[in-house]
């Protein structure tokens, strides 16, 4: 008597890859999709690129001097950039010269002292200060010195120094070179990092969190109705755990959202470089790693609750009402995060949602401890991972229901 052994039905362990492969591909097909992601990345580009030819127009800069030796230093600068530039007319007896290799023109502030002079660049009203005295000069500067200003005022102060040297007879090279270097020194060194790179990061990663939120939420809650309202959802839990159906809508949306950001930064740091603020690439560079952690564990939690926004409702026409809520919460946990201070900034770095956006902004502004991102994450994973356990809970209790539509309470109280 031989006996047959029933065969065993195809596991459904991993039906979640296909689900998550399928949300992948009907996105990357999509039209709107494919129009706003190109949209954004054209206003990036667009952006630094303007930033860029901007920097480089015509304009003047202004330098503050507090001794005669200084002002000829300065209009020494720009008599020689006429020279080597061949843009200003031969014998000019004005202060404003334009600088060597550059299209700016350099003109002096005189003042009555140094402290004039910095007061001069710490109110705006030059863009450095020339001080010191012969072989020791120091550009002076508010949150950075400007190249050309550096580079223009550096050349004459090195031939000048170097032929003074030359006068000595019998004199090292170092000798020969001394007092050839202009110094440089900061009024306000964070100053550009607080005032410039921080407002522009903060609005960006604001603009990203939201744009992705709404974006892939409202697909994800659409997407569910749209099964529940077809009653393919039924035919789907025939085939495969629901629990299995959910993981994969989430994990496909995340891909997409995780991709999509990864791009947009990596454009976004890629532009940095080409404007005044390089130097502060490795910090933005960092803050804006720590915004993708942060994003995808916060993305998870959102998406799964736009998963039973879109479970609670019966027809497409529900998912507004059903949304509103999470649009609220993602309303109010960007935009304050972007504008909080002191105190309150730094408990709402470690806030989930809300520290998606305020610990990146703490990175680049430097108020953050190296540790402080970490704990930051963790606290947002052990909140995601209670509101997932929840929401898959309503899911799988709301997603069978087509009587009308339901609330997060009626969901709950609902057996499976």
């Amino acid at each position: 008597m031989t006996t047959t052994t029933p065969t065993r039905p195809p596991a459904t362990d991993s039906a979640w890859r296909i689900v998550a492969g399928r949300e992948i591909m009907v996105k990357l097909r999509d039209r709107n999709f494919i129009i706003s992601t190109l949209t954004t990345i054209a206003i990036f580009v667009v952006a630094f690129g303007l930033s860029f030819l901007l920097g480089g127009r015509d304009g003047e800069k202004t330098v503050a001097v507090a001794s005669n030796d200084a002002a000829a230093i300065v209009q020494a600068a720009g008599a020689g950039s006429a020279a080597n530039g061949g843009g200003a007319d031969e014998g000019a007896g004005s202060d404003s010269q334009p600088v060597a290799g550059s299209t700016i023109e350099l003109s002096v502030v005189e003042v009555a002292d140094p402290d004039a002079a910095e007061r001069a660049v710490r109110e705006g009203d030059a863009d450095a200060a020339l001080l010191g005295d012969p072989g020791a000069w120091t550009l002076v500067g508010s949150d950075g010195v400007d190249s050309d200003i550096a580079a223009a005022v550096g050349s004459v102060v090195a031939a000048d120094a170097l032929e003074r040297n030359a006068a000595t007879a019998d004199v090292s090279v170092e000798e020969l070179t001394a007092g050839s270097v202009v110094q440089e020194r900061l009024l306000d060194p964070d100053g550009a990092a607080n005032e410039g790179v921080q407002l522009i990061a903060g609005f960006v990663f604001v603009f990203l969190f939201y744009m992705a939120a709404i974006l892939f939420g409202y697909a994800i809650a659409n997407s569910v109705v749209e099964e529940k309202q077809s009653r393919i959802v039924e035919i789907l839990a025939a085939a495969i755990p629901l629990r299995q159906l959910l993981v994969g809508k989430v994990v496909g949306a995340t891909v997409l959202a995780l991709g999509q950001m990864a791009i947009f930064v990596a454009i976004g740091l890629i532009g940095l470089t080409f404007t005044e603020y390089s130097a502060l690439l490795p910090s933005v560079a960092g803050a804006a790693g720590w915004y993708l952690v942060l994003f995808v564990i916060g993305f998870v939690a959102l998406a799964c609750l736009f998963a039973v926004a879109g479970a609670l409702a019966t027809r497409a026409e529900d998912v507004q009402s059903t949304s509103s809520p999470l649009l609220t919460l993602i309303m109010i946990a960007s935009f304050a995060g972007l504008f909080l201070q002191g105190t309150w900034q730094v408990i709402g770095s470690y806030v989930p949602i809300m520290s998606t956006v305020t610990m990146p902004i703490r990175l680049v502004e430097g108020t953050a401890e190296w540790w402080e991102p970490v704990i930051a994450a963790v606290i947002t994973l052990v909140v995601a991972g209670a509101v997932m356990v929840v929401a898959e809970r309503v899911y799988r209790r709301s997603i069978m229901q087509t009587g009308g539509k339901l609330t997060y309470r009626q969901a709950l109280s609902l057996t499976e």
